[in-house]
């Protein structure tokens, strides 16, 4: 998901590209300063990345991106990057309290008069089950009860 061209200030260095049928647009960072990109390590620049796709000076300004551009590794402790991540991962140990807490915060909108489908993570969320799930009865009509 890209913000509006209109009021992203990196709305330059977005380019296209045809995937089969579609015609799919990213923003390219190898139009920034090629001199900074290159010394980032991969991770900063996924951020890096992540803060130009988001960039609509309101949530994620322009000194934000810029921020993230000149990151050097003794960089300043206090200056803040935006996160914000187009999904989340959760394996079962952290995943399943997040589900309950959800479902908590839903019922008390609920008993509250609210609308629960409004409680929603901000970001697609997957919760990942690979060993946590137990079954407790099996081949019997007991399971049904």
């Amino acid at each position: 998901k890209m913000a509006s061209s209109g009021s992203n200030p990196f709305s330059s260095v977005v380019e296209k590209v045809k995937v089969g049928e579609e015609e799919c647009h990213f923003y390219n960072l190898s139009r920034l300063d090629q001199d900074k990109l290159k010394k980032l390590p991969f991770s900063v620049r996924v951020l890096l990345e992540s803060a130009i796709r988001n960039c609509d000076n309101f949530h994620v300004l322009e000194k934000d991106v810029n921020n993230i551009l000149n990151w050097a590794p003794d960089m300043d402790a206090s200056v803040e990057i935006p996160f914000k991540p187009a999904r989340v991962i959760l394996q079962d140990f952290t995943g399943v309290p997040v589900v309950v807490d959800f479902a908590a915060m839903r019922e008390a909108v609920k008993r509250l008069g609210g609308d629960p489908q409004k409680i929603n993570p901000i970001c697609p969320a997957d919760l990942v089950i690979d060993h946590s799930v137990q079954v407790d009865v099996s081949r019997s009509t007991l399971q049904y009860s």
